[in-house]
């Protein structure tokens, strides 16, 4: 069985960036170039078949993330793409992003994540930099599925990995929204990285 074509569209103010990217993509059968533009004022015209838009924009932090609501509201999945000290996961996932990566992410890296995101799933290539210590406040068991849920693993693939049933996977995932009040998967994903449960540098 074929695997499902992805559409996406590439925005960077480098044009090396989107030259390199652009390559990628052209010799990757499950995924297909829609738009490669420098802003997203300039790609508005072709950025309404995109699923996945990859962003790599030296903006300051609250224009990026303003851009990155704007295609979120357009129903585009964002993937965020930065090496800014002033830019973090955090903030481009709260603004409505699925995906952050560095821009040091290897080729193989970033066609997982735009996989990943393209099928619904979140994708988080963080700096260990501000990563906060793990807190006591989850169980052993609850870090474990906020790890995977982060690195983008669907409710059958974290109980198939732990070895326990959907209904404990949901279970947990009730008893961290209880505790944090976040139950929407971005939310998690976020909460996760907050708090240094990801294996990703």
């Amino acid at each position: 069985m074929s695997a499902r074509l992805v559409r996406i569209a590439v925005i960077g103010d480098c044009p090396v960036f989107r030259h390199g990217v652009t390559q990628l993509i052209d010799t990757t059968p499950d995924l297909h170039l829609v738009a490669a533009a420098l802003s997203i004022e300039s790609a508005d015209g072709s950025l309404h078949t995109a699923e996945v838009v990859l962003m790599d924009l030296q903006h300051s932090a609250p224009k990026l993330s303003a851009g990155v609501a704007k295609l979120r509201a357009r129903g585009h999945a964002v993937i965020v793409m930065s090496s800014s000290p002033q830019i973090d996961a955090i903030q481009v996932i709260r603004a409505g992003a699925s995906g952050y990566l560095s821009r040091q992410a290897e080729g193989d890296e970033l066609l997982t994540a735009i996989r990943a995101v393209g099928s619904g799933r979140s994708y988080v290539s963080a700096p260990a930099s501000y990563l906060l210590e793990q807190s006591p406040h989850f169980t052993d068991r609850e870090q474990d599925v906020l790890k995977l849920l982060a690195s983008g693993a669907t409710d059958h693939e974290i109980a198939r990995t732990l070895r326990i049933s959907k209904h404990t996977v949901h279970s947990h995932l009730d008893r961290i929204g209880e505790k944090t009040g976040s139950r929407r998967r971005p939310d998690l994903t976020r909460l996760a990285i907050e708090h240094g449960l990801t294996d990703r540098t």
